[in-house]
């Protein structure tokens, strides 16, 4: 996936620009519920992924299916990620981050399709917040077709993160035979469409109590990803949606937070909703967090297969490629869901 979607999904302007393009939609303006959503208490589904590979697999896919339906979003454990291999990625990141800006900034660029790319902080004078996310995107799959892109200081940097995102495709391709097997469908299904594998690397200063109230973590948004895991640190930030309340998504030990994307919500004919998240910030600690995004191939076929259509279910999006999901968001970029729209039925 082009660096452009990932940036485009999470409604952040390019560094350098002062005003929002003209087709942006304002991504405040556009979540009506968000304003008078409340904090809310909320527990998320936890789900065994080692049973999956066990006499329980059948429960555990109804588990997770739920999950999607329900939620959206979930936590697996025992993903079979070496606790040293997740401490080892934290560590050279934020090794990255603490570099001095001169060293970051050689992997800046406006080029929204280059293989490898650093986003900085920005001022949005349109809505006078802050966007306080600092982050570096790259593709990462197949590793070994991309690893010489990436940085070479920190020493450690390109060792530990091909072993951390090596880990964390494993663990992907797992999850996606059981979302598909949810589904009713064949296990590799999903896996048949899918492109390569994209990861982001987050991190957010602590900010001035006098700036709290205006600066964003990164605001709310859906991904236009089939799934999304997302690897926290002990620093909570990370809400979603849920039932028109923001609910805090606490760090879990030794888990790793999935969750719906776009693309999935419309594989699955809506049945499985994209969840709507946000990063908030905080006064006392920086955080961090590593997101892996799992895409289609271009000419891959995204719409609701067959088996997930009948009278009681009709069709809700029309058959489209990730090609063409792609384009459109240029056309029309909203942080939300709606970037489907344009792919639905008529009668939908």
């Amino acid at each position: 996936m082009p660096a452009a979607v990932l940036h485009v999904a999470e409604g952040v302007a390019l560094p350098e620009t002062k005003q929002l393009p003209p087709t942006y939609k304002n991504p405040t303006s556009t979540l009506a519920t968000i304003p008078e959503a409340e904090l809310c208490d909320g527990s998320i589904p936890i789900i065994d992924l080692e049973a999956l590979h066990g006499p329980r697999r059948s429960h555990i896919v109804k588990q997770l299916g739920h999950a999607c339906q329900h939620k959206g979003f979930f936590a697996v454990k025992n993903h079979g990620i070496p606790k040293t291999t997740v401490n080892n990625i934290f560590d050279t990141s934020r090794e990255f981050f603490h570099l001095p800006e001169e060293e970051r900034m050689k992997f800046y660029t406006p080029n929204p399709n280059s293989d490898i790319r650093l986003m900085t902080a920005y001022k949005d004078e349109v809505e006078n917040v802050f966007v306080a996310r600092e982050s570096l995107k790259f593709h990462c799959h197949p590793v070994e077709d991309y690893v010489n892109k990436w940085p070479t200081n920190p020493p450690s940097f390109r060792k530990k993160a091909a072993e951390y995102l090596t880990n964390v495709r494993r663990v992907e391709m797992t999850l996606l035979d059981a979302i598909s097997e949810s589904l009713g469908l064949e296990r590799d299904y999903i896996e048949k469409r899918l492109g390569g594998h994209y990861v982001s690397l987050n991190y957010y200063r602590a900010c001035e109590q006098s700036e709290l109230e205006l600066t964003y973590g990164v605001r709310g948004h859906t991904d236009p990803t089939i799934i999304t895991m997302l690897l926290q640190d002990d620093v909570p930030g990370l809400q979603v949606l849920s039932e028109g309340k923001w609910m805090d998504v606490n760090p879990i030990p030794d888990t790793v937070v999935v969750h719906v994307g776009d693309l999935l919500q419309a594989i699955s004919n809506h049945r499985y909703k994209s969840l709507l998240h946000q990063a908030i910030v905080n006064c006392e600690k920086e955080r961090m967090s590593i997101a892996s995004y799992c895409y289609p191939s271009s000419d891959a076929t995204i719409g609701p297969p067959k088996k997930l259509i009948d009278n009681d279910h009709p069709a809700i999006y029309k058959d489209f490629t990730f090609g063409e999901f792609s384009k459109q968001m240029w056309k029309v970029i909203t942080p939300t869901d709606k970037r489907l729209d344009v792919f639905k039925c008529s009668a939908a």
